[in-house]
This record gives structure tokens, sequence and C-alpha cells, in this order.
């Protein structure tokens, strides 16, 4: 049995908590700046570079990329042969996201209620998922949603709608976040498992490294066409316009009931923040 501290993970969240705010991942640098170089649109071309020198700017003067640092989202892969010791692992998690917004000067923009609508002034809580496998390994995930980057959408279809179904609700939803998303956006898409389950699919499939494709088949498929198909709708980068809408878009399944088709697409901004670490 390995044993870890609830100090090893608040610091460990601490520090994602601000490299994720203020440093643009390697693989989405990447994507912007090849997007910029087949850019036909010189608007789209002008925004692309002017997102890029944002994101360099904010990695030098360690500030964040975006204002919106938006709401913790964590994921906790958790072997089962580890003990977690001096304290709640929860507790732990939050304190880890109050110290990181807190120390890192990001804008606190959780509110406690959802219709009384008071600022909790440290960010938390933060929305924490966790699943327990074999090892005795811990890989956390920390991705901070500001909500132009949780634009999300479900579907509940029949199984009869089949592929074409599901392919229409992935442009309906790009199309009804349109520029609200900051786009180029990042599309993840969940299919299969139940209401809830799809959605988390959805929003885990955003963590995936942009151009890194599902390992089945008509999966790999159903994620170019689809990329193709929302860059020719016109959004573009900002909303202004030009073939680049999104960055990518990235397909996560799970088994399902025979009476359904679950859906769900969660749109993520360009920023598309994570950051992993195994602890």
């Amino acid at each position: 049995m390995r044993e870890i501290t609830c100090s090893t993970i608040t610091d460990a969240i601490k520090k994602m908590c601000i490299e994720a705010a203020t440093i643009l991942p390697q693989d989405v640098e990447k994507a912007l700046s090849q997007k910029h170089d087949e850019e036909d649109s010189a608007l789209a071309k002008k925004t692309l570079q002017v997102l890029m020198d944002n994101a360099k700017l904010a990695q030098e003067k360690q500030m964040p990329i975006c204002q919106d640092t938006g709401m913790a989202f964590v994921y906790v892969t958790m072997g089962q042969e580890v003990h977690i010791t001096g304290g709640s692992l929860n507790e732990a998690i939050q304190e880890g996201v109050r110290q990181g917004y807190t120390e890192g000067y990001l804008r606190k923009s959780v509110v406690g209620d959802p219709i009384i609508r008071e600022n909790t002034k440290d960010n938390t809580p933060a929305v924490i998922h966790y699943s327990i496998v074999p090892g005795d390994k811990v890989i956390i995930t920390m991705a901070p949603k500001g909500f132009g980057s949780d634009m999300s959408r479900v579907f509940m279809l029949k199984p009869a709608d089949g592929i074409e179904g599901v392919k229409n609700a992935i442009i309906t939803a790009v199309k009804d976040a349109g520029p609200n998303a900051c786009p180029p956006m990042v599309v993840g898409v969940g299919i299969g498992g139940t209401f809830e389950k799809c959605a988390i699919l959805a929003k885990k499939a955003l963590t995936r490294p942009v151009g890194e494709h599902s390992a089945i088949p008509y999966v790999k498929e159903l994620e170019e066409e689809m990329l193709e198909k929302i860059n020719r709708l016109g959004i573009g980068p900002g909303g202004l316009g030009g073939t680049t809408t999104a960055l990518a878009v990235n397909v996560n399944t799970y088994a399902t009931h025979i009476a359904g088709l679950p859906v769900a697409v969660n749109i993520c901004c360009h920023v598309n923040r994570h950051v992993v670490r195994e602890v």
C-alpha cells in the first residue's frame, strides 16, 4: 500500500491551477500555428496571430491567458493500492484550488448558490470526478472551465437516428454555440452511456491532445469528418469568419441501453486549458 499525504495533493492542485491558467498547452499552440498558416481569410489569420501573441505574453508575464479563469474541474484516477493520509482527499483538492486561485491572483468566478449568487471568493468548490483503477498511482487532470468554454448540449436520440443523428447533433451544438464559445473551439463529444455519463465522456474528451484520434476506426472517421464540416460553417476565429472554426473534434464512446442513443457535445474555447500530473 502506497501512502500519499493530503498536503502533497493540495500542493499539486495549487500549482496545476496556476499553470493551467497561464500556459497554453503545447498541442493547442501547435494547432493554432498550423491553422494560422492554412487560413485563407486575412482577418481570421490576424485573429489567430493575436491569440498566439496573447498566449505568449501570458506565459512570459505569468498572467492568465484569459481573464475568465473558470470553474475548476478535477479528474482523479486513483489506484486502489493508494492510501491517502492526513485528512480528506476531497478537502485536500478543494484547498489546492483555494490556494491556487488566491496565491495565483486568478479571478474568482464561483457563486455558492445558483440563484442567490453570492461569490465564494476563493473559486471553490471545484467539481471533482473520481475513478478507481488497479495500481498505486494517482493521476490528476485539472481543467479550469470558463463558461464560454463550457458550451454544452445533451441529445437523447433514438437508436434509429444512428450515426447521421449523431452528426446532426454535433453540428447543431456548434451552430448554437457560435461565437460565444470563443472559437476556434475544441469540440468534445460523448456517445453512449446514460444522460450524465455521455456528458462526462464529452468533457473528458477535451483533455485528449489536439490531433490525437480515437483508436476506434469509425470514431476516428467521425472526428475527421466533423472537423471538416465544422470548419466549413464559416464561424471562424472570434466569430469573425474564416475556415478555422475548430481545432479538433474528440469523441469518446461507451456502452448504452438498447432503447437509446445519448449524445453530449461539450465545446471548449481555443485555450482548452488542462494540466495532467501523476502524484
